[in-house]
């Protein structure tokens, strides 16, 4: 059962443990969107545990450069490297993915960490494009390319349902980037990147579902209500608003980031624990009650099948890796 309102309270305010010390030597980590935030601290604690290669995935070199020197000083580690990568870039998240097999660099954990939250006034772009592309097809493109361990989502999914027409539609990718979805309105009061987040949780679940007898792990995590700059372009009262929720309940970039973490290392004895599984505060929890449904069963098929059609258009060599490596 999804919790309640005064479970999420309880949770933000209770003590979060920290994250467990691992050896990851041999292995190479990749966390997206690591140059700042959510993503920032847990590459640092990624880099404490002597990786092999830890991959800082950003898409401005000045940024990422500026995070690897921090990473070095603070932590030490010498085996860290900045990638480039554009999730709204289609083109750049391909050379990423095929710059593995150049470099015949192993991938053991990826954290799908990157995000972005436009001003309210800004309308997206209609489609899966613009800004969401972050939340939606770029994220997902980049996990068929190389499967991750960690995929970052949110207890916003909790509030939130997909329109009815989206529900209804034969192509509910499709229908969900239409003008209609992507006006300031929805912007403003955070159901569209609400509903994000709830695709997102299909999408990693769907994953899963799809990954028999592949030695591979895939999770949701929720880090929580966190200090982020994610809100940075909140202005007025809703930055007051804000500012006053922060006080109250959020927890340190720092501390959401051991959730992260947390999922990905936290694997040795009960491996299967984590297939498929959304975890927050360190637990296994349950999505929302629509996910969990037969409704949400039945439309989270439906969003997979389409995903896989949209994103096959835009690279071919998706629908290639989910035929051969993927139940169908």
């Amino acid at each position: 059962m999804q919790p309640t309102p005064w479970q999420f309270f309880r949770s933000q305010w209770a003590k979060t443990p920290p994250v467990p010390r691992e050896d990851l030597s041999g292995k190479t980590i990749v966390v997206i969107g690591a140059n700042v935030g959510l993503g920032f601290e847990a590459a640092k604690h990624f880099a404490s545990m002597n990786p092999g290669m830890l991959i800082l995935a950003c898409r401005d070199r000045k940024r990422g450069e500026g995070a690897l020197q921090q990473i070095k000083q603070q932590t030490g580690c010498k085996n860290v490297h900045v990638w480039l990568v554009d999730l709204q870039d289609h083109g750049s998240i391909a050379a990423f993915a095929e710059r593995f097999e150049k470099e015949n660099v192993r991938l053991d954990v990826l954290v799908a960490n990157a995000a972005v939250k436009p001003p309210s006034e800004k309308k997206a772009e209609a489609g899966p494009g613009g800004w969401e592309i972050t939340h939606l097809p770029g994220q997902q493109l980049i996990d068929q390319f190389t499967v991750p361990s960690a995929f970052v989502t949110s207890g916003l999914h909790y509030g939130t349902q997909l329109d009815p027409n989206v529900l209804r539609s034969e192509h509910p990718v499709l229908r969900f980037g239409k003008a209609e979805y992507t006006d300031g309105k929805d912007l403003a009061s955070n159901k569209r990147y609400s509903d994000t987040k709830l695709l997102n949780v299909f999408f990693a679940r769907g994953l899963n579902d799809r990954l028999q007898n592949q030695p591979l792990l895939v999770s949701n995590v929720c880090p929580g209500y966190c200090v982020s700059s994610l809100r940075r372009h909140y202005t007025g009262f809703r930055l007051f608003v804000d500012w006053l929720m922060e006080k109250a309940l959020a927890r340190t970039t720092e501390e959401g980031s051991r959730q992260l973490v947390w999922a990905s290392v936290a694997k040795q004895d009960e491996p299967d624990m984590f297939r498929g599984a959304y975890i927050s505060c360190m637990q296994f929890m349950e999505p929302s009650n629509f996910v969990v449904s037969q409704a949400g069963a039945e439309m989270q098929d439906k969003i997979w099948d389409d995903m896989l059609v949209e994103m096959g258009k835009i690279n071919p060599k998706v629908l290639e890796i989910s035929s051969t490596y993927l139940a169908q």
